[in-house]
């Protein structure tokens, strides 16, 4: 399968948000239907993605009945796809022929309801500059030690053209010589990999054909996957942004943001 897929001659790129969203979660049970802010957390991440001005709808992909019915209350869309799917860009690979006008596909992880449009907006727009990358995502700079050294937190290296060399969720790259003075290098030495990607149509109809890779199984990061098989991936960097929800602190400093 190649990377090289030529840009659409048509017209300006049809994109569409999804966001794969999974009831059952290793460290935060249930967490698509917490609702303590008197919105469920699938419904922040849905309305945070609606904002975005390049999509032209927005689609929550799940495994259970509960949050379709959820996304529903609040008149979102959402699709029921398989329990078995081993990622949420398998997931959404499963509602790609749903979208068949669709040229570019986005996914928000559903744990992101501070994901800005703007970011949104800027991942599509890294396809229509880089033609010879099937897939985009962003990262941001890592000012703090105990960030860089959070395994849940996911690191990023990437050339000067933005083509992601690796993921990890260990501190990369690895200075030999530490110093606290590296946090403020300019350009920023470490960065944070966030949880948005767009991918190109044609990437997702083949994504079974995409090797398995030890990789992928050793992190547990879907996009080493990808990464492993020779698979283009984009970076562009963009300003601070809010962590994902992956623990009960990370909803509870959301919860005391929202009531700010």
């Amino acid at each position: 399968m190649s990377d090289e897929i030529a840009p659409c001659a048509r017209g300006p790129t049809k994109a569409f948000v999804v966001i794969p969203a999974r009831l059952g979660s290793t460290r935060l049970t249930e967490k698509m239907l917490l609702a303590e802010t008197g919105k469920t957390l699938v419904q922040h991440t849905y309305e945070s993605a609606s904002r975005a001005t390049r999509p032209s709808g927005v689609l929550v992909a799940t495994d259970h009945e509960r949050i379709v019915a959820a996304v529903r209350s609040f008149g979102g869309r959402a699709a029921l796809t398989s329990v078995d799917a081993r990622s949420g860009t398998d997931r959404i690979a499963e509602v790609v022929a749903e979208l068949t006008d669709v040229d570019v596909f986005v996914n928000v992880q559903g744990d992101e309801p501070d994901m800005e449009a703007s970011a949104i907006d800027r991942v599509i727009g890294l396809l229509d500059t880089h033609p010879e990358a099937n897939i985009a995502t962003l990262a941001t700079p890592i000012r703090d030690r105990r960030l860089l050294d959070d395994p849940s937190c996911v690191k990023v290296v990437f050339a000067h053209d933005g083509r992601a060399h690796y993921f990890s969720r260990s501190p990369i790259p690895h200075a030999r010589n530490w110093s606290d003075g590296l946090l403020a290098a300019e350009p920023a030495l470490f960065h944070q990999h966030l949880g948005v990607y767009a991918y190109r149509r044609r990437f997702l109809l083949n994504l079974r054909d995409v090797p398995d890779s030890p990789l992928e199984r050793l992190e547990c990061l879907e996009q080493l996957r990808w990464l492993q098989a020779g698979h283009a991936i984009v970076v562009g960097v963009v300003g601070a942004h809010a962590k994902g929800i992956d623990t009960w602190d990370d909803y509870r400093a959301f919860v005391s943001r929202r009531a700010t």
